[in-house]
């Protein structure tokens, strides 16, 4: 199993120094949440691009993917009654996806709750529409630029949207896209009340990304969530993909999270 950390966990640290110490710990990957190096992608040109990439591997590391896609730059929102909103919005997934390629990244995680909530005055049906309309730019660029875009079911706690996996598969069949595939998170299937192997056994067909957090929103191992049965419905699948650690709580440091987590895996992953 591959293992990779996300970024934003590392505050203020420098993206080199990041690559560095992630790789030193023993990951294999560090999927970047582009907020954290620019208000826009459209702000990092090409050199800069190359940089973040090559630092990232001189530390034997691969850039999994971007998560955190529609933080900034601000009035981002998939689904809102605006077409213009929406237009703004198709177009810097479309930069998303280029920018992800650039990387060498091949996975974008579409989370960002506080930018899909069905606003007020909308139809559930209606606000599913808009955001499968905003989607199909990005998907076609990523068709050329070998890029997988995830919609992300996240608890009724963050969304009103896509709140289940069920509800994810849905919308993604219904697009019906070869780059449009399933991502799981440990955090928002505990939020379900089922056993967190039985979701990931009905959508390892469609799986392609994990994101790896105990329940209370804390790193794999610092809570109650028991990653030994989700390791074993993951071989059961047959999934290759990631494993990236997503943690929501920084505390007590990244140092302390990043190799303890790591550990955490490895020891529940383990043959």
């Amino acid at each position: 199993m591959k293992f990779a950390i996300c970024n934003e966990l590392f505050e203020e640290w420098p993206w080199e120094r990041i690559c560095e110490f992630v790789g030193e710990t023993g990951y294999d990957g560090i999927e970047v949440a582009p907020f954290t190096l620019a208000e826009s992608v459209a702000d990092l040109l090409p050199d800069r691009r190359a940089q973040v990439r090559e630092q990232a591997h001189e530390a034997g590391l691969e850039v999994v993917g971007l998560h955190w896609l529609l933080v900034s730059p601000p009035g981002l929102y998939v689904n809102h009654p605006d077409a213009e909103v929406r237009a703004r919005t198709a177009q810097y997934l479309a930069e998303l996806v280029d920018f992800c390629a650039d990387l060498g990244g091949r996975i974008m995680v579409l989370g960002s709750p506080k930018q899909r909530n069905v606003m007020e005055g909308l139809t559930l049906e209606r606000a599913w529409e808009l955001a499968q309309e905003t989607l199909r730019p990005a998907l076609e660029r990523a068709s050329f630029r070998g890029v997988t875009i995830c919609p992300e079911a996240l608890s009724p706690q963050e969304t009103n949207f896509l709140n289940t996996a069920a509800q994810a598969r849905r919308f993604v069949e219904e697009m019906g896209h070869p780059n449009l595939r399933m991502m799981l998170d440990v955090k928002a299937m505990s939020s379900e009340g089922r056993p967190l192997p039985d979701i990931i056994r009905e959508n390892g067909d469609l799986l392609v990304h994990l994101h790896a957090n105990d329940a209370n929103r804390r790193g794999p191992g610092f809570g109650e969530t028991d990653f030994g049965p989700i390791a074993q419905a993951l071989r059961e699948v047959g999934y290759d993909g990631f494993v990236s650690v997503e943690v929501f709580d920084f505390k007590p440091d990244p140092r302390t999270i990043a190799t303890q987590s790591l550990a955490h895996l490895r020891e529940k992953f383990a043959p």
